[in-house]
């Protein structure tokens, strides 16, 4: 664990691409936005909206939670023009329990900005895809690659695992992207997004998180992770954090006639636009409650909730009045789905007695 990766490089044999799209043609996943490997060799193209879309949903997100929200967006706004078409809000609430909801309110601009600037059609370079709305680098690679079969490194997650562990990197990941990059590309054959599909699910269901099946993997012959005996010694985790921790209050205000006053978020910052009820502001202290008018206020609980930077707590509040704010408006308490409600505030309602 001495060696420099710097070093270390120059002994790693390049990743064997066949041997990889051997294993991919045999095991790879049947995920609803892929084009198999055997339709593939039939001249079946993959659907870049369908691509693009799934790529967005999973980041940050498993494929597990990401199934119902795909089948739920692609039911509704079967091509990227009706997707352009909706109205935010209506994306917002497709979109809520998702979680990062930067990702839906760019999602929309992106889909806005392909119908306007390109007509309807994705652009088929990883350069010119990184020029909309939420689309980087890893974005961009994996749409050109797998759609168009440009050869260039698709790096997510999961492949930085499993490069990790081929090279027995000695440092965290994300000190080394270069070098992991380079290792990917070097390797990138002419069935490229084939190959970028097949170093996810490696990734994913071969060299995953807590367990290695090393001699179920097409890599292992040399696999220098491998050789150490302890290949989930990699990738090398990096120094913990401390998140801080904020805290602030719910105000669940309930109607007598089953009704529960909501809001929206402003229109940046932390889960902009998404539906809310109305609340404090969220600092590094504890203060008093400031209610939004005299009545006979209940603590129902607290709600604890992570963000990736940083720990919440909320004490929520309840009162029955039928006393509105300036802005927001009385949504059903039965009708409580077709809101924009992120899962935080889904918790606050749930806390206050309402699920």
């Amino acid at each position: 664990m001495a060696q420099t990766a710097s070093t270390q490089h120059s002994e790693i044999a390049a990743i064997d691409a066949g041997a990889v799209l051997d294993w991919y043609d045999r095991h790879a996943r049947d995920l609803p936005w892929r084009v198999s490997p055997a339709d593939r060799a039939r001249g079946i193209r993959p659907n870049p909206y369908f691509v693009w879309l799934s790529e967005i949903m999973l980041q940050q997100t498993t494929i597990a939670a990401v199934r119902k929200y795909f089948a739920a967006f692609t039911s509704l706004w079967p091509t990227v023009e009706n997707l352009a078409a909706a109205p935010l809000d209506d994306v917002l609430v497709q979109w809520a329990g998702l979680g990062y909801y930067a990702r839906a309110r760019n999602l929309h601009a992106c889909a806005v900005a392909i119908v306007d600037q390109h007509g309807g059609v994705f652009p088929s370079t990883a350069a010119a895809l990184r020029d909309l709305p939420g689309i980087g680098d890893y974005t961009s690679a994996a749409i050109a690659a797998i759609c168009h079969d440009e050869v260039v490194a698709v790096v997510d997650g999961n492949v930085d695992r499993v490069v990790a562990r081929y090279v027995a990197l000695p440092s965290p990941v994300r000190e080394e992207k270069p070098l992991v990059r380079a290792t990917v590309q070097q390797a990138v054959p002419k069935r490229a997004g084939d190959f970028a599909q097949a170093m996810m699910d490696l990734g994913a269901t071969i060299c995953a998180p807590r367990r290695a099946n090393c001699l179920l993997c097409p890599l292992e012959p040399a696999c220098l992770g491998t050789k150490t005996g302890d290949p989930l010694a990699f990738p090398v985790p990096p120094a913990k954090v401390e998140k801080p921790h904020r805290h602030g209050h719910a105000f669940v205000i309930r109607h007598p006639e089953g009704k529960v006053f909501l809001r929206q978020r402003g229109p940046k910052g932390m889960l902009a636009k998404m539906t809310e009820t109305p609340g404090s502001p969220w600092s590094d202290t504890e203060t008093a409650a400031t209610f939004p008018f005299a009545g006979d206020w209940r603590a129902a609980g607290e709600v604890n909730h992570t963000f990736t930077h940083f720990h919440l707590t909320l004490t929520v509040w309840s009162v029955t009045a039928d006393t509105p704010l300036d802005e927001g408006w009385w949504a059903e308490e039965t009708m409580l789905d077709r809101e924009a409600l992120p899962s935080l505030f889904r918790k606050v309602l749930k806390t206050s007695g309402l699920e």
